[in-house]
């Protein structure tokens, strides 16, 4: 069984944290450059990429879409709001904290042979195992224990997409999954006007529904560039 999966995240607050933990995040900039506007520009680089790390973010909306039954499952967090769980043109939303997510995923996750991504090596599975053990929560399968698809455990198979369309980055340039979608005719999901950048803003703006909408169109396009990646590239 296949499961699609895609995360947005945002981050802490830089100005709120400890300044230990600033200083952390931020030491590098100082042997970067003795320039006051590009150390300004670099430190707003490191506000901005707060969600880009599970130290410093946190899981915002997972979506997942299971192939088989072609049926997709968006939770999301929505503080101060009560949505509850609804339906909305065929997808299921579930209003959740993070614990509450990552708790539902991984326990879903273990019911899956195969899970398909995008860049979800290097970001998406990371994140997830990184902040379940943040509250204490064990992954129930490790969707990371080899790079190359045909040396990954049967029941526990990551198709990370930038890596089979890239052949595991023999390809120079590797292409966001807006390009792959262009490329193959394939509906990106940034025509809804939304993009990964804008999570957090939206997110402080209180449009939770708005981020869990552009969840579905990453798992959606996730899925069509999957079938069409099997169907013409898989060997």
């Amino acid at each position: 069984m296949e499961l699609v999966l895609d995360i947005e995240t945002i981050g802490e607050s830089f100005d709120d944290m400890d300044p230990i933990t600033q200083d952390a995040v931020t030491h590098w900039i100082e042997r970067e450059t003795d320039d006051a506007k590009e150390r300004a520009s670099l430190l707003r680089y490191v506000k901005d990429g707060m969600g880009l790390s599970p130290l410093t973010g946190e899981v915002a909306a997972i979506g997942i879409l299971d192939v088989t039954k072609d049926k997709s499952v968006v939770y999301f967090q929505a503080p101060g709001e009560n949505f509850g769980e609804f339906e909305e043109d065929g997808v299921t939303y579930k209003q959740m904290n993070e614990a509450e997510m990552l708790l539902s995923f991984w326990s879903g996750a273990k019911n899956y042979s195969t899970l398909v991504t995008y860049n979800g090596r290097a970001f998406d599975v990371p994140f997830l195992m990184a902040r379940a053990a943040a509250h204490k929560i064990r992954p129930s399968k490790n969707f990371l224990s080899n790079r190359y698809l045909g040396s990954q455990k049967y029941d526990a198979k990551h198709v990370d997409l930038q890596e089979e369309l890239t052949y595991y980055g023999a390809m120079r340039r590797r292409g966001s999954l807006h390009l792959w979608c262009r490329a193959f005719g394939i509906e990106s999901p940034k025509t809804g006007g939304v993009s990964g950048d804008d999570v957090a803003k939206l997110f402080a703006e209180k449009r939770y529904k708005d981020i869990a909408r552009y969840n579905v169109r990453d798992i959606v396009a996730t899925r069509d560039l999957y079938l069409h990646w099997k169907q013409y590239l898989q060997m």
